[in-house]
């Protein structure tokens, strides 16, 4: 590597170890995720949202639960409120700005819960086949034919309402598309010759699965979250807006829109600011995961 410049040694067509190629295959796929210029839009909202969320703190020019009676349905452009306030006289950017962290810690969640789970059925199901792959696929049928607003309306009745009940009804709601996915990646490996050649050195139907299934699984699980973060930002806000999500005084963003609705005609602004931020954030995940479908997808290598 001496004789030659990182990048050089990254683009290199002949990778001198494992780590190298992963390396090597990393770093083109960042070329080519960074000249979509959409995706990499996409990508510079999304950490704007993050280090927002990060530097709440500093950032919110207001506590957020900080209420001024006489300064309620304040219009935009106020002196030291910039986007207003609602009918309690909190400042609605700083409850934007500390609501981001609630976006952010519903999507995280979800995205550790709904994809493993899927990734689990959806491989044990597509390399056992038989009984075994009938029954969890019918099990993923019934999940499937509801509606995924309407299912998660019906668990969190069940479980209460809360943060954590939502995060945990959005993934009972989500996991399904994950193992469809799964099942279809693991029916197109399981007969490879590689896999043959596995079974046939002694390896058991887990180290198979983990080891040499999953890895082939993540490129397009990863894409499927990316592209399903608008939908599970969505609801968890119809959640919030229906008083089922994170509980006031939160400022949680769907639970903002629900507060300003009633106000909707006179003081638009306080239904309309939270509702354009669940806009650009879910606009700003759906163009990344574009750009990530484009990097990602094997079917696309070579064109």
């Amino acid at each position: 590597m001496s004789d030659m410049t990182l990048r050089q040694w990254l683009l290199t067509d002949a990778p001198s170890s494992r780590r190298h190629a992963r390396l090597s295959s990393f770093y083109k796929g960042w070329l080519n995720l960074r000249s979509n210029t959409m995706a990499m839009v996409g990508l510079g909202i999304l950490v704007a949202l993050v280090l927002a969320a990060i530097f709440a703190p500093w950032l919110a020019p207001h506590d957020p639960f900080a209420q001024d009676l006489g300064n309620r349905l304040a219009p935009l452009g106020t002196p030291g409120h910039v986007l207003g306030t609602d009918s309690l006289g909190r400042d609605i950017l700083s409850r934007l700005i500390y609501g981001s962290r609630i976006t952010l810690y519903i999507v995280a969640l979800v995205a550790l819960l709904a994809p493993v789970a899927g990734l689990l059925v959806g491989t044990v199901a597509g390399y056992t086949g038989g009984i075994v792959d009938a029954v969890l696929m019918r099990i993923t049928d019934i999940f499937l034919a509801f509606p995924r607003l309407v299912l998660a309306l019906a668990f969190v009745a069940a479980l209460g309402a809360g943060i954590e009940n939502a995060v945990l009804a959005i993934s009972l709601t989500a996991w399904p598309p994950y193992a469809r996915i799964a099942r279809a990646e693991t029916l197109t490996i399981r007969s490879a010759d590689y896999i043959s050649a596995v079974r046939l050195q002694g390896a058991g139907p887990i180290r198979i699965i983990t080891r040499h299934i999953w890895p082939l699984c993540i490129s397009s699980l990863i894409v499927r979250v990316t592209l399903d973060m608008a939908g599970i930002i969505l609801a968890a806000a119809g959640l919030g807006f229906l008083g089922l999500g994170a509980q006031p005084p939160s400022p949680e963003w769907g639970a903002m829109i629900s507060e300003g609705r009633r106000f909707i005609l006179d003081h638009w602004w306080v239904a309309t600011m939270p509702g354009l931020a669940i806009f650009t954030v879910s606009l700003a995940f759906n163009l990344l995961g574009d750009g990530l479908r484009d990097v990602l997808d094997p079917k696309d290598e070579g064109k």
